[in-house]
């Protein structure tokens, strides 16, 4: 098939940035310290900028940087300047959601391709095709758009404007991520990049002259988690995505571990791989979305079926980071880092870039100069470990949490 479908992955930090680079991302995205949607997230400086543009076009991966906050008037001082310094870096794009932004960006880096973000809450081609008319080269699509949606608005937008829609990760109960939850609850603006997630609070009913006493809405101890969401897991139907007519596959996750944007990125390279080749995806590789901290999957709004979770808030933790594999040698014996402890004999896990899951036992557990070991516990500790195979850096060991 010579269509080309874009997987773009979150970069959270560099170490996150390295994962997604290494597990086959075709683009990332990822923010300054100003003007990006996940101002939690670590995000890069200026100098962390410079040096992730320059990995990724070391490796042939295109850059996106957001700027997809609502500014305030005062926010816009120092954006022409920045916007200057990512064009002159050599960033591929900018993702927007403001029209101020977005002429500014225009005016003062015109280099910079132009990627209109999901909170401009583009639901119809004649909204993409306005975006287009103003200098956009992408739209990402709203959220809340069936598949059918999704290909009524390629059919009517012209072919020089790109697709991209969110494919994997968590929701937002509000509207295209149009919260106020966050501002009047906590004073932290969901607009700009600071949102407390309040819809992920247990809520519970206070009666006027029982101050104190809290009553759940429905029938259960646990109380009820009114706007909690599904995660997004659209793995199964990669195909019918390219289908549909988009060019960018979006994971979200920039505030999700290193192992996170490292194993969901690999997963979503082989059913790329797959869909474009025409071939049926490995059942192995969805096994490895369950694998990452996640919660209850469903497939958003695709398939008309929003699903929510109001049982709880937490995520299912079931496997567990061990070590990540820094050097290793053609017959299997690696140098790793250790990330948490475990000991000789135990059962592992190896997956890595290209690496399909292989399960082993841990029984020549050594530290650096070889002396053997039988339980690692330091964190970032180099370890010498013998693995089923030779692997690539960035390969991770890890284990059920059980085991812990």
């Amino acid at each position: 098939m010579d269509k080309k479908l874009e997987l773009l992955s979150p970069a959270g930090d560099m170490e996150r940035l390295r994962m997604s680079v290494a597990y086959g991302a075709d683009a990332v995205y990822l923010a300054g310290q100003q003007y990006g949607m996940r101002s939690f997230a670590g995000n890069f400086s200026r100098e962390e900028l410079r040096e992730a543009v320059a990995l990724c076009r070391a490796h042939g991966v295109a850059v996106h940087v957001t700027c997809n906050t609502m500014p305030r008037s005062g926010e816009l001082e120092g954006l022409p300047e920045y916007l200057e310094y990512l064009q002159d870096i050599g960033v591929t794009a900018v993702i927007i959601g403001d029209i101020g932004v977005l002429a500014l960006a225009k005016r003062h880096a015109p280099r910079l391709k132009l990627h209109i973000s999901t909170q401009a809450s583009v639901t119809n081609y004649q909204a993409a095709r306005a975006w287009h008319d103003l200098g956009a080269g992408r739209v990402i699509l709203a959220r809340e758009l069936t598949l059918d949606e999704v290909a009524e608005i390629r059919a009517k937008t012209p072919s020089t404007l790109e697709l991209e829609a969110f494919v994997h990760g968590a929701m937002c109960v509000s509207y295209s991520g149009r919260c106020v939850l966050s501002n009047y609850m906590t004073g932290r603006d969901a607009g700009r990049g600071a949102c407390a997630q309040p819809c992920r609070y247990k809520y519970a009913v206070v009666e006027e002259k029982r101050p104190g006493e809290f009553f759940p809405v429905e029938e259960d101890d646990r109380g009820t988690y009114l706007f909690n969401s599904k995660d997004m897991c659209m793995i199964d139907h990669v195909p019918e995505l390219l289908a549909a007519g988009l060019d960018s596959l979006k994971i979200e996750g920039r505030a999700k571990s290193a192992y996170y944007a490292a194993v969901v990125t690999g997963a979503y390279r082989h059913a790329v791989d797959a869909a474009l080749a025409g071939e049926p995806l490995d059942p192995a590789w969805r096994a490895e979305l369950d694998k990452v901290s996640h919660r209850p999957y469903s497939e958003g709004f695709y398939y008309n079926h929003p699903e929510q979770y109001t049982g709880d808030a937490r995520y299912l933790r079931d496997w567990q980071v061990s070590a990540i594999v820094t050097s290793c040698a053609p017959d299997g014996r690696a140098l790793l880092s250790l990330r948490n402890k475990f000991r000789r004999g135990e059962t592992l896990e190896l997956v890595g870039p290209g690496v399909r899951p292989i399960s082993f036992s841990a029984d020549d557990l050594a530290d650096e100069s070889g002396s053997p070991l039988e339980e690692a516990r330091i964190p970032q500790m180099p370890l010498r470990l013998t693995l089923p195979c030779q692997v690539p850096p960035l390969s991770i060991l890890r284990r059920e949490a059980r085991q812990a």
